[in-house]
């Protein structure tokens, strides 16, 4: 049997508290967020704000939900123009739509040039010339005849590229076409969603 001499403390005793100290540290590591502080102004920066008071008049409540709807409908607008799934109405949903619009937008459609022909023609079928008029039918009929040979090469490289890209899912290559020969028939720069691919590229 050890005798322990007054005042003097055995070795466990005197790397007890060291071991405790450097155990502390860990604890509060363990328990605490995981990540530092934000600073105060960072903090405050991301606060929406104290909300604004209520309208006094039923003029101003007016006011204030029409400035509410418009901005929710600029919003929804951006999101549209730029392709958004969560904005676009059904129809443009989804990655299927997405490939045809980019396989539209790659290329020069002769639908594209539907709305300056129509005008062109139109301009011609008023001119009191029957030999202008006879003229102008001609070129309509023409003009509708490339149309059609063009949206046919369209469809095909629509239902050859879908297949290829999605050959697991089933689609209704007829409604893919006609949303593909569609959007072909509207000048580039009135699509929407907007392109988001060059003219050319390879999608």
């Amino acid at each position: 049997m050890k005798l322990r001499l007054p005042g003097r403390r055995t070795r466990a005793a005197e790397t007890a508290p060291d071991t405790a100290a450097d155990l502390t540290p860990q604890l509060v590591k363990a328990g605490g967020k995981g990540r530092p502080t934000p600073r105060r102004a960072e903090a405050q920066g991301r606060r929406p704000g104290p909300p604004p008071p209520p309208p006094t008049t039923r003029k101003e409540a007016y006011a204030r939900m029409r400035a509410q709807q418009a901005e929710r409908r600029a919003d929804t607008r951006a999101g549209m123009a730029r392709g958004d799934d969560s904005y676009l109405p059904a129809r443009d949903r989804g990655p299927v739509r997405k490939l045809v619009r980019d396989l539209v937008d790659t290329r020069r459609n002769a639908g594209s040039f539907f709305l300056p022909v129509a005008a062109l023609v139109l301009v011609g079928y008023f001119i009191p010339n029957p030999a202008v008029q006879n003229y102008t039918v001609f070129v309509w009929f023409l003009f509708f005849l490339v149309i059609i040979v063009d949206s046919v090469f369209l469809g095909r490289r629509i239902s050859r590229t879908v297949r290829q890209r999605f050959p697991d899912q089933p689609h209704r290559m007829k409604g893919l076409i006609w949303y593909g020969v569609s959007r072909a028939t509207m000048i580039r720069r009135w699509r929407f969603p907007k392109p988001e691919v060059a003219m050319g590229a390879q999608v």
